[in-house]
């Protein structure tokens, strides 16, 4: 395999002639939401919903449109974006159970040792317990899954009654920390509960979107509406009122970031910073005859929006259509950090030019509900999905250029043969590469 060596990115702009100059090391601010469909942006989906701030950063940075995550649940992504690794090797298999092993370091102390310091405001949502966690200076967290309203906060190991809107206390606290006086970069996740169901809409947002017809996402299925395993994810009758609570509940996160952009500009660091939103996870609203939920391998469970804004990079108003991972978000914080590349992590920074992957591995590994554990190679326009642990289930290949819904199983499609036995070579050769192990 090529190796690929990282420049700076204070060479790589200079070297491209953007004429802007890169701070040495940048603040960087990453914020994390909770079950995001990749489309529901006002700048993908107007008709949809209105998400003004977000539009800003894809207007003002670089809205990667094929951003996906390799597992499709939030303690597992979430992980993977804190530690660059697979699921299958950092071991955060399922949610709330299990933490990052102490030997596997996180992004934020590698950022320590390169002169950060470090905040984690939100949701952590792997082992249950809200106290700090390594790499991070500052801490506000509670445990597990938290709620939307009335939340025992750890902060910094002392405990506190939140009955406050938990949107608008995560985004008032990281504003809080972005006032402090900093003396050195700082990297802070501002890490959302939101838009996890049950959707619950700040007070103020509870009308909102009423005189907009509610949007349907319902594909008709084809043959894998029949797919017994999926069965009691379904919410039929219940459709409308979900999507209508998702989008207002997403109100205060899209309104939270205009108050951290705001903050930034009185402090004169807006431009200093590299902001980059994204989600953990996408989320089925009624495709293939009534899904909802992640988990599963479909295209909507598995795409995430994933926005870029630092104006030192030269990139303003694009949209990327290379396919970026979660993987990807350590070494883009690596370089962002001047720090060296590491030869050890699968993942590559968003900020390398060129077309990216043409292919990347998915993973789910079974723990509740009925979506069975699988292994799936998705290219640019195919995929293939196996189900390791439950022979009754075939395996499935879609042609996603033919069929963007994922309606027709090709597997056995003559004219696809050859299209099967690369894809499963491609898959096989992803496992080799990160020394897949079924996980205990």
């Amino acid at each position: 395999m090529k190796k690929l060596w990282i420049l700076p990115l204070a060479l790589l702009l200079a070297v491209a002639g953007c004429g802007k100059k890169a701070p040495q090391q940048p603040n960087i601010i990453v914020v994390i939401t909770d079950d995001h469909r990749y489309d529901f942006l006002s700048a993908v989906r107007p008709d949809v919903l209105q998400t003004p701030n977000l539009d800003r950063l894809a207007a003002e940075g670089v809205r990667f449109e094929n951003a996906f995550v390799t597992t499709s649940l939030c303690s597992p992504a979430r992980a993977t974006y804190l530690t660059g690794l697979h699921t299958h090797t950092h071991g955060v298999t399922v949610n709330e159970q299990m933490d990052i092993a102490p030997e596997t370091p996180n992004i934020a102390q590698r950022l320590q040792q390169q002169g950060y310091e470090t905040a984690f405001i939100g949701k952590w949502h792997m082992a249950r317990r809200a106290s700090p966690r390594p790499g991070f200076d500052h801490w506000v967290s509670f445990h597990g899954q938290g709620h939307y309203y009335t939340n025992t906060l750890n902060v910094d190991g002392q405990w506190e009654l939140c009955r406050n809107y938990i949107t608008d206390e995560l985004t008032d606290r990281a504003v809080q920390y972005l006032q402090r006086p900093h003396d050195r970069p700082f990297l802070m996740f501002l890490s959302h509960k939101a838009v996890h169901e049950p959707f619950d809409p700040a007070d103020r947002d509870t009308n909102l979107y009423a005189d907009r017809p509610v949007p349907r996402f319902d594909t008709g299925g084809g043959e894998i509406r029949n797919k017994e395993p999926w069965v009691e994810n379904r919410r039929p009758g219940s459709g409308d009122l979900l999507v209508q609570r998702y989008r207002q509940t997403l109100a205060a996160v899209d309104e939270g970031l205009g108050k951290v952009l705001q903050t930034l500009q009185e402090q004169g660091q807006l431009d200093n910073t590299a902001i980059i939103y994204v989600g953990d996870n996408g989320y089925l609203m009624g495709e293939h005859g009534g899904l909802w939920d992640k988990r599963a391998p479909f295209e909507p469970s598995i795409r995430v929006p994933m926005l870029l804004r630092y104006p030192p990079w030269g990139r303003e108003g694009e949209t990327d259509g290379k396919m970026v991972l979660n993987l990807d978000l350590a070494p883009t914080l690596l370089q962002l950090a001047g720090a060296p590349a590491d030869s050890t992590l699968p993942g590559r920074s968003m900020l390398e030019e060129g077309d990216g992957r043409d292919s990347f591995l998915y993973e789910y590994f079974a723990y509740e509900g009925n979506v069975p554990s699988c292994l799936a190679v998705r290219t640019d326009r195919y995929k293939l999905v196996i189900f390791p642990t439950n022979k009754e289930l075939k395996p499935e290949l879609f042609d996603l250029q033919a069929d963007p819904n994922e309606t027709v199983n090709r597997l056995g499609d003559p004219a696809l043969a050859g299209v099967a036995r690369q894809l499963q070579a491609k898959l096989e050769q992803h496992l080799r590469e990160t020394d897949f192990q079924w996980p205990e």
